[in-house]
């Protein structure tokens, strides 16, 4: 099974970032822009949180708050789930599903962000590898 480094590739793509200061919907039209789910949010290089499609549709839209008068601090989620670069795609699945959560960030040893993953990530890795056992086993049937 391959480790979160090797997921990531040699030269892994940084992952789209906002700031707290950000309003919710200049991270939303990010988020359109580019077909993706989440942002890191980052304050002076460091993570500070994470911005999320469900964080929007529980705290903004269900409260009756505004997008564009809500900055991203208000409803980011603080307490961000993370995995390292040795750890396994079934470790990422299974904290991901564990805890309900379809984006990880993968941080380095010194807490520097070098990627992040998606539960489709995960899954299409998953039934690569899987693809991958079945064809050696029919060839090992078949010889």
């Amino acid at each position: 099974m391959k480790s979160m480094k090797q997921l990531l590739g040699p030269t892994p793509r940084v992952p789209l970032t906002v700031g707290p200061d950000d309003s919710v919907f200049s991270a939303l039209e990010l988020m359109a822009r580019n077909d993706i789910g989440a942002l890191l949010v980052m304050r002076d290089g460091q993570l500070a949180g994470i911005f999320s499609e469900r964080d929007y549709a529980r705290k903004v839209i269900l409260l009756g708050k505004s997008s564009k008068e809500t900055l991203v601090r208000e409803i980011m989620t603080e307490k961000v789930l993370y995995a390292l670069p040795e750890q396994t795609v079934d470790q990422a699945m299974a904290l991901m599903t564990e805890k309900r959560i379809r984006h990880l960030p993968i941080l380095d040893a010194s807490k520097k962000v070098i990627g992040m993953v998606s539960i489709g990530d995960l899954v299409k890795e998953t039934i690569s590898e899987q693809r991958f056992l079945i064809q050696q086993l029919e060839q090992y049937i078949a010889s």
